[in-house]
């Protein structure tokens, strides 16, 4: 067995365990909202389950860089720059962007979130937040990203802990940052086992330019390393701004129970998503 085949095996055996953990994770979290309907003695976060409803690639509720909404659901899109301790109503999830670097990672962000806002820069990392109104709960979306440089990587712990979501990204049109997936993978684990994994794909407008075969050969790749992970896979497009909402859409669904609806895609040549 090579080298890759092995650590392939390893991480197949860690997602058993991370399954394992996942579900542990849920039901604690249940436990919590419970313990948290009660009246505190002080003003903690209070954490609302969102009304059940259907979650769709056509109900984006916001133009481009928007939120996905939820169907039948009015959510409006609130910006707020790091001041979740002033708003006890508020309910603040991490999220954590890893991959190389200069394969779009801040691009991506950008497109989500909206020009408008400032990041919060530390030396080789950025935050941004994204606020939403969704149902009457308000969701913050804190997302943490990892520059990608060799110095940036001694981020990765405080960008890891307490995250909810990690999304491993990897340029399509460089095979390499696909390969190193697995080590920024066995970093954050490191950090945090519980986390939801989605691996993603950046610049498909550029990846559709390569020759089919080596398109198939990409895209085949990363769909066994996504079952590895034990994550959802995503071709994505910042430019043209494809599957960018979609992804929070699905971290969203996973997150309070919604139904997630949007059918797989494995047609090479199209924006692949595999789960």
């Amino acid at each position: 067995m090579t080298q890759h085949g092995q650590q392939l095996a390893q991480l197949s055996l860690r997602r058993r365990i991370h399954r394992r953990l996942l579900i542990l994770r849920r039901w604690f979290r249940r436990v919590l909202n419970q313990i948290l309907r009660c009246p505190p003695l002080k003003k903690p976060i209070r954490y609302r389950m969102l009304a059940r409803g259907t979650v769709t690639s056509s109900s984006i509720g916001t133009p481009e860089g928007g939120f996905a909404s939820v169907e039948n659901e009015n959510v409006t899109p609130v910006y707020h720059h790091h001041s979740h301790d002033k708003d006890s109503d508020l309910v603040a999830l991490k999220i954590s962007l890893l991959g190389d670097y200069q394969i779009g990672k801040t691009s991506f962000l950008v497109k989500y979130v909206g020009e408008e806002q400032e990041a919060l820069q530390n030396k080789g990392l950025n935050m941004m937040d994204k606020t939403l109104l969704v149902g009457g709960a308000r969701i913050s979306y804190c997302i943490w990203e990892v520059e990608g440089d060799k110095m940036s990587r001694d981020h990765i712990p405080a960008a890891c802990k307490d995250s909810v979501a990690m999304l491993f990204m990897f340029d399509l049109t460089s095979r390499c940052t696909l390969n190193n997936i697995i080590k920024w993978h066995q970093e954050a684990r490191k950090w945090n086992q519980t986390a939801i994994p989605v691996l993603i794909g950046t610049k498909f407008d550029e990846f559709i330019q390569l020759p089919i075969d080596l398109q198939w050969t990409i895209a085949s790749q990363a769909r066994k390393l996504a079952k590895a992970l034990n994550a959802t896979l995503f071709f994505s497009s910042a430019t043209y701004n494809i599957n960018v909402n979609k992804i929070f859409k699905f971290i969203t669904a996973k997150l309070f129970d919604l139904p997630w609806t949007v059918e797989r895609n494995l047609t090479v040549g199209e924006p692949i998503i595999d789960f």
